[in-house]
């Protein structure tokens, strides 16, 4: 017979329906944001942000992948879409061809510089600038507990499915 699930108390019910909300709105309203003000979801800027500041603005496409939090068949659509737009390039790795890496175009540069402003004033006025110094710190050790508990329980499931 199955084992009788931990339920939530009352307590730990708060707290997961604020977090899912929170998992819910937040995208939305970021992504709201950057649509309306560049055309890009928040899933694009972040794509095009993370190859803004790495070295040559060039990342292999697995390590991108890993940055963003992304499976690969995600964001090769996503590179797709962002390349018809001449905001990035796909080519493969000189230091191992096997490997495909995106670049950051001029025109992708030019598009995350203009949006980042807008993008930082929504996260000030949706996160950052409602919460005190010790309400930032909390918030940055729970996402980093949560996000660590997720990464780890997605290793034990693929070395089990592996």
């Amino acid at each position: 017979m199955p084992e009788e699930p931990r339920w939530l108390n009352e307590c730990e019910r708060e707290a997961w329906l604020a977090l899912a909300s929170l998992m819910f709105k937040l995208p939305s309203a970021l992504d709201a944001q950057l649509l309306r003000d560049n055309d890009l979801t928040l899933f694009d800027y972040f794509v095009l942000s993370a190859l803004s500041m790495t070295p040559g603005r060039t990342l292999r496409l697995s390590a991108l992948a890993s940055q963003v939090s992304s499976s690969l068949s995600r964001l090769s659509n996503v590179l797709k879409r962002l390349e018809r737009r001449g905001l990035l390039r796909r080519e493969p790795d000189p230091d191992n061809p096997r490997y495909n890496r995106a670049v950051l175009t001029e025109a992708g540069w030019d598009l995350v510089v203009a949006a980042a402003p807008g993008h930082v004033a929504a996260v000030r006025r949706f996160v950052i600038d409602g919460l005190t110094s010790k309400q930032i710190t909390a918030l940055s050790e729970v996402a980093g507990r949560v996000t660590q508990q997720v990464n780890e329980a997605a290793a034990e499931d693929s070395r089990r499915d592996g």
